[in-house]
């Protein structure tokens, strides 16, 4: 079983940048593969970043450049800094986290809001 917060989401004025954090209990967090997803009011969950176990990521085209993932397994978070922010970033942020193998252990935060706004 795996629990995951996250945090550090708030406003801030486009351009401005936010670091959320995603931290995890449970154990074996360093094999589980974790992914950022965000959905705006009215929008479809949409898939942002992905670090794998081994620190490999991934970025939709929409924040390539402007975001970075990374994780710590040792205090077994996950971070997802944004830069360069814009008022379509505007979101709830969520971070996922699934075990490579077993399927059915895929679990998810409670979110954290992030509004872009001037």
């Amino acid at each position: 079983q795996v629990q995951l917060v996250e945090s550090g989401g708030g406003l801030v004025q486009p351009g401005g940048s936010l670091r959320l954090s995603c931290v995890a209990s449970g154990s074996s967090f360093n094999v589980y593969v974790v992914d950022w997803y965000r959905q705006a009011p009215g929008k479809q969950r949409e898939w942002v970043a992905t670090v794998t176990g081994d620190g490999s990521p991934a970025y939709a085209d929409s924040v390539q450049g402007r975001f970075t993932i990374a994780r710590d397994n040792a205090k077994n978070t996950v971070s997802l800094q944004m830069t360069n922010l814009k008022p379509d970033d505007t979101a709830a942020y969520y971070c996922n986290a699934r075990h490579p193998i077993l399927l059915n252990r895929n679990y998810w935060g409670q979110g954290t809001q992030v509004t872009v706004s001037s």
